[in-house]
């Protein structure tokens, strides 16, 4: 069995031109279990209305995960758990897209109003990813960066397609516009793939403030070369305030280590063995 360590950090920023920060970000790492999260939102609906929809949907998904680790979760095996995660995510999104739904319908200046939102939750080496829009996961190891989410964008669609190449994407009219958002309709279909880290390994979470000006390559070089990692998020918040910051930024960063609990037994057997006898003696024996 392998010792796990979690620890987790994040931030948002409001940017250079926006007059309101529409985003909203929740991290946390158990102290005393290996579990830990991280959301991220970002709003939409214009003034107030993006800022509302991405505070209740990152606080409703919140509520849902500190409520997780009940006796009957932790005594449950492995298989189970996963399947719990699962379904916990599953109705954390549905309840944050009806609470959205409901507060639409209460307040009409805020008919507009949605949000984007990925999530991730680490359970000893079992990592859950959920996401809905353009918000964006990454996971960076000793192999590089992998993308843990496609784009829910009209981009995306057209890339996939062949209709652009990623350098015509980069420059597109149309690249902020999703495809699927929290709090748009009734129904939801939030993008769930899980993993087994092997290895240690750090997760990034961001909103699209931070990939609008940050490509791969510019996000896997931070990763890799800023140290302490935790503080990646006010790097990653700094460099694209300083390429413009024409949107909020948010960064939430999941550094994952595990190692071997040392075999005590046998380390003490092999200190307190006796030494064998020299070589020397069998071979006489032999003649």
């Amino acid at each position: 069995m392998d010792q796990i360590s979690l620890a987790v950090n994040g931030r948002t920023d409001i940017g250079q031109v926006r007059e309101e920060n529409e985003d909203s970000i929740r991290w946390h790492a158990c102290a005393d279990k290996p579990f830990a999260y991280i959301v991220v939102a970002d709003g939409m609906g214009g003034y107030t209305g993006g800022a509302t929809a991405s505070k209740l949907a990152a606080e409703t998904i919140q509520t849902h995960l500190d409520n997780l680790l009940k006796h009957t979760f932790i005594a449950c095996s492995p298989e189970q758990q996963q399947l719990i995660l699962r379904a916990t995510l599953i109705d954390a999104i549905n309840s944050a897209n009806t609470a959205l739904l409901n507060t639409k319908n209460r307040n009409p200046q805020l008919a507009n109003m949605g949000t984007t939102l990925v999530v991730a939750v680490m359970w000893h080496n079992l990592l859950i990813v959920a996401h809905i829009g353009d918000s964006r996961a990454y996971l960076w190891n000793n192999y590089g960066l992998q993308r843990l989410t496609r784009d829910h964008s009209v981009v995306q669609e057209m890339l996939d397609s062949g209709q652009i190449s990623p350098g015509q994407a980069k420059q597109s009219g149309v690249r902020n516009h999703i495809t699927r958002a929290l709090g748009v309709s009734a129904s939801v279909e939030a993008e769930i793939n899980s993993w087994r880290l092997t290895e240690n390994a750090l997760l990034l979470l961001c909103s699209d403030g931070l990939t609008e000006y940050l490509d791969d390559h510019a996000i896997e070089r931070v990763l890799a070369t800023h140290r302490p990692a935790l503080e990646c998020v006010y790097r990653f918040i700094d460099d694209a305030n300083k390429l413009g910051g024409r949107d909020n930024i948010s960064a939430g960063i999941l550094e994952y280590a595990s190692r071997p609990l040392p075999r005590m037994h046998i380390e003490e057997q092999s200190i307190t063995q006796r030494p064998r006898s020299p070589d020397v003696t069998v071979r006489k024996l032999q003649r």
